[in-house]
């Protein structure tokens, strides 16, 4: 078998799905901002039963998103919501306006963003780095109740 440049991928499990668990999580957000929602996956993750596999989470809103980031120092978090305010500011001239100024910039924000995320599962948890938080980016001004999907599959 030939090696890549990189090395080889450490086998950490294989075998069939066996089990399979969905669940929805609403989150009421004060507005803009960075909403933790890693302990809640995680317990969920932790009750579905599955010691290996994936878990995926998904925001079912198109003007807030998801990402995992930096969860130990929260001026990483104001840094972001400031590049992010850089790249698709409140009152650009934007043609869509119906719904607000914060409209537009929001559908942009969660565009750069994700909608859904992909977590391993190993040994029954989410296999996040050290430092690595599961966060919902609310991109409106006011608050909203947002909901998220999260589906586990493996075995």
């Amino acid at each position: 078998m030939r090696q890549g440049k990189f090395g080889r991928v450490e086998p950490l499990a294989a075998g069939p799905v066996t089990r399979q668990a969905s669940g929805r999580l609403t989150i009421a957000t004060p507005g803009p901002g960075f909403t933790d929602v890693t302990d809640a996956v995680a317990e969920f993750v932790r009750g579905s039963g599955v010691t290996a596999g994936l878990a995926s989470v998904f925001c079912r809103h198109t003007s807030a998103s998801l990402t995992i980031q930096e969860n130990a120092d929260p001026d990483v978090q104001a840094d972001l919501l400031t590049a992010l305010d850089g790249l698709a500011p409140r009152h650009g001239a934007y043609v869509h306006g119906a719904e607000g100024p914060d409209d537009m910039p929001a559908h942009i924000r969660s565009l750069v963003t994700d909608s859904g995320l992909v977590v391993p599962v190993v040994a029954g948890r989410l296999a996040l780095g050290t430092w690595q938080g599961i966060y919902l980016i609310e991109h409106r001004d006011r608050p909203h109740r947002r909901e998220i999907l999260v589906g586990v599959m493996g075995s």
